[in-house]
């Protein structure tokens, strides 16, 4: 059975901002609560990998327990991922209603005004999240259109707070130099899962990990692409591994753009049509391997044709 997890709730995340949980709206996503992974979707051709069950809110918290449909290769390690536990976030995609810079709705740390009013549009299964409570992650929307809130940077929709401590230029530089390293530091160790101890090795081992896991992915989407262009009889079985290995130089994408272009195999006969269907095939039309053909598959044809062409029937058994 798979895992519950937490959706959402109203902790500050990476971005400066936090959503008030008593603000999300569930009804549309209670009604098509697909499940994502990695936020991707449309413009990439991905689908989603499932759907979130039993959503449920539980004070400042969003629950929801990932069902994953399993259909493809990537589908089915994903899943085993997270019953391992390997994956464990979950991502809310939400788009911003309204927000408040009051300060009854801010709270230590906050550089962006607080998202008040929101309604939850999808669900995604994410390695590295933007929030602590229970390895949960955030994404933004205005009006369906992401938004890009990296640190320090403005944004119309989701201004930063103007700053009521006044410095000189050179202090308020050297300061925010250093406190935007520090701050980066400890972001890069806590979306890793490491605490704020951790050694430039654990990081590096971290990162190695993730990109492992990348790869398997990667690997699963290319081998479905494959095995799909097997089963169209665009290629044959025996140049599966040329081509996995050409999806893993050249990406799924273009490896899925190169598939297209062969067109699916046809049998000798495909291209004869049977004898009680009239055709103006003629013997001399055909090649070898053709008539060959015709002659195990379609005795009576084969017969029509070498008697219109020599005048005679073939003496076959």
């Amino acid at each position: 059975m798979s895992k519950e997890a937490v959706i959402t709730s109203s902790r500050l995340n990476c971005y400066g901002t936090r959503v008030l949980t008593e603000g999300v709206d569930l009804e549309q996503y209670r009604k098509n609560p697909i499940l994502l992974y990695m936020h991707r979707r449309g413009s990439r051709g991905d689908m989603p990998i499932g759907i979130i069950e039993n959503i449920r809110v539980d004070g400042d918290f969003i629950y929801g327990t990932p069902k994953f449909d399993g259909d493809t290769e990537e589908e089915k390690i994903i899943a085993a991922k997270w019953e391992r536990g390997t994956l464990r976030m979950l991502s809310a995609g939400l788009e911003i209603l309204e927000w408040s810079e009051a300060e009854e709705h801010l709270t230590k740390g906050q550089t962006r005004p607080t998202v008040t009013r929101s309604k939850l549009t999808e669900v995604s299964v994410v390695d590295i999240g933007a929030n602590d409570d229970a390895l949960q992650a955030v994404r933004l929307y205005q009006n369906g259109k992401l938004l890009t809130l990296a640190q320090g940077e403005e944004c119309e929709h989701l201004p930063l707070l103007k700053s009521n401590t006044p410095t000189s230029a050179d202090e308020e530089g050297a300061g925010n130099s250093n406190i935007q390293n520090t701050f980066q530091m400890n972001k890069i160790l806590e979306l890793l899962g490491l605490a704020a101890t951790a050694t430039e090795d654990d990081a590096v081992a971290a990162i190695k990990g993730l990109q492992e896991q990348n790869a398997a992915l990667n690997l699963a989407r290319i081998t479905d692409a494959v095995d799909a262009a097997v089963a169209e009889k665009r290629i044959t079985a025996d140049k599966k591994e040329h081509f996995i290995t050409l999806g893993k130089k050249s990406g799924v994408e273009n490896l899925r753009t190169t598939l297209s272009l062969f067109t699916p195999a046809q049998k000798p006969t495909d291209v004869i049509k049977p004898a009680n269907q009239q055709t103006n095939l003629k013997w001399g039309d055909c090649t070898g391997e053709q008539l060959e053909a015709l002659r195990k598959e379609n005795r009576e044809e084969y017969i029509r044709l070498f008697k219109e062409h020599f005048g005679f029937a073939p003496d076959i058994q």
